[in-house]
């Protein structure tokens, strides 16, 4: 079973940055499709960024522009870099296979203050 350890979530003003980074155990996450998913308060948990094992990138189109998944697969690690951050995209940040498979870990909280 491979374990998710997020980190790097925070308060941050309208307009800041955040860097989350997402540890995986298990060599078998260098060969998953990962995923950023975030759960905000009272709302399903959307996918908001995936990246291939090749580094292919996707977004959904509230954060298009303004994040960027990478990932770095010797550590067994994603990161999200987080841009002119908005109020609307405080949420629960976690990481996980894209279609989900494990189990979630704890999560990252971001929060956006106006």
């Amino acid at each position: 079973q491979v374990q998710l350890v997020e980190s790097g979530g925070g308060l941050v003003q309208a307009g800041g940055s955040l860097r989350l980074s997402c540890a995986a155990s298990g060599s078998i996450f260098r060969f998953s499709t990962m995923g950023w998913y975030r759960q905000a308060p009272g709302k399903e948990r959307e996918l908001v960024a995936t990246i291939t094992s090749d580094h292919t990138t996707n977004y959904s189109d509230s954060v298009k522009g303004r994040f960027t998944i990478s990932r770095d697969n010797a550590k067994s690690i994603i990161y999200l870099q987080m841009n002119n951050l908005k109020p609307d995209d405080t949420a629960v940040y976690s990481c996980n296979r894209v279609p989900v498979l494990w189990r979630w870990g704890q999560g990252t909280q971001v929060t956006v203050s106006s």
